[in-house]
């Protein structure tokens, strides 16, 4: 898959979220990384500030940045079927750090995403 494919891929997942979350991502900037990750486990990476940790002296700062590692996630899968819905959950993943969501707490929500068939 090119790269402007998968950029597409990640536009998708992100427009897939309901607007109300959409509109609330501040600060952030989703890129694509085409090498894997540098263990080769790592599907994505959210480097920044949780925006439950900013206060009011938050201001003036790069964007957080979400990395979404390109072939880390396409070995990881058979198809594109597959790609399409792994390519949803590492975006939606990371965004949930963003927000604030700890590891357990995304867990659960990607367990409720796997049921309501969403990822």
């Amino acid at each position: 898959m090119t790269n402007l494919e998968f950029e597409k891929l990640i536009i998708e997942a992100v427009e897939a979220l309901p607007k109300s979350i959409r509109k609330k991502m501040k600060n952030v900037a989703i890129t694509l990384e085409d090498d894997e990750s540098s263990n080769g486990q790592l599907l994505g990476l959210y480097h920044g500030v949780p925006q439950t940790g900013r206060g009011v002296n938050y201001y003036g700062v790069l964007p957080d940045k979400i990395t979404i590692y390109k072939t880390t996630i396409e070995k990881s899968v058979h198809d594109i079927e597959e790609l399409k819905c792994m390519v949803r959950r590492v975006v939606w993943h990371e965004i949930g750090h963003h927000f604030g969501f700890s590891e357990t707490a995304i867990g659960k929500l990607e367990k409720k995403w796997e049921k309501e068939k969403k990822v």
